[in-house]
């Protein structure tokens, strides 16, 4: 999976998005552009664009919704920070990929809602029902879909929806069958022994499960690299800590599940990741 995996475009002529406090408002309406532009370096969160994410091997996106202020089109937008791309471009751009592979499965996690209203959910619901139609799974219990179930079924999308929308429409799975623990942390050991403890909760759960090997800058870790951004300050410096932590993980009902990551392309993350579905068959042949 990818963290804020719409995040590869970050227009930085929009206003700032609603979610932000007022710190951030002032700075931005003192420094303008430049101040956008700063941002944008510790906001994207990723390079790659949704089909080529696809084509790499990601099948789960972190997706947070925002109204724009003053938007005389009333449309619907990603956003973390600054505003992304147009929620429809995007969910049709996955689609093009699914209908190409009518074999592979996506998880659409929808975690954040920024400045929506009834009416808002009601058009994303209905966005959502006009691209993926019957490609979308309705909600069951999360240890009953297997991909043989998905398959015959015909269903590629199974969408997570962190709202109490989500009790109304079939095809929403409730957010809380997606658990994502956030560690909030700069230090790479401490990441570590939070995903550990993580999962050893996650076994009481019995839904799907997000482990985030993601670390969260500072204020102070964002004044101190202001200009050289989230990826060369953080991210790859704390990779090969964190790559480890990801080799020596077992999939399966009491292991992980679904990871993230930022800069999904770094070193060898998807590959050692879809490398643990296969280790996992191997156990299971070994039983048999």
């Amino acid at each position: 999976g990818s963290h804020d995996s719409f995040s590869f475009y970050i227009d930085e002529a929009s206003p700032v998005g609603p979610e932000q406090p007022e710190t951030v408002q002032n700075f931005v309406s003192v420094f303008g552009t430049v101040a956008k532009k700063l941002m944008r370096k510790w906001l994207a969160t990723q390079t790659m664009n949704f089909t080529s994410q696809l084509g790499a091997g990601i099948r789960y996106f972190d997706l947070r919704i925002s109204t724009k202020p003053r938007d005389p089109d009333n449309e619907l937008y990603f956003a973390h920070g600054l505003f992304s791309a147009k929620v429809k471009e995007g969910l049709e751009e996955i689609n093009a990929f699914l209908t190409e592979h009518p074999k592979e499965v996506v998880f659409l996690d929808f975690n954040h809602f920024y400045g929506m209203q009834k009416c808002h959910h009601e058009k994303l619901v209905q966005m959502l029902k006009d691209t993926y139609g019957n490609k979308m799974c309705p909600a069951i219990f999360a240890h009953e879909v297997s991909l043989q179930y998905l398959w015959e079924k015909e269903h590629q999308v199974l969408v997570f929806y962190h709202s109490p929308v989500a009790v109304e429409v079939a095809f929403l799975w409730p957010g809380q069958m997606m658990p994502a623990p956030w560690a909030n942390t700069t230090d790479t050991e401490k990441l570590i022994q939070f995903l550990q403890a993580s999962i050893t909760e996650r076994r009481k759960k019995g839904s799907f499960f997000i482990s985030q090997v993601v670390l969260t800058p500072k204020a102070s870790t964002v004044v101190k690299g202001v200009a050289s951004g989230l990826r060369e300050t953080i991210t790859e410096r704390a990779l090969p800590a964190m790559m480890e932590w990801v080799r020596t993980q077992k999939a399966g009902e009491s292991g992980v599940n679904i990871i993230t990551a930022d800069f999904v392309e770094l070193g060898d993350f998807i590959s050692t990741v879809i490398k643990l579905n296969y280790a996992l068959d191997e156990g299971e042949d070994d039983t048999t």
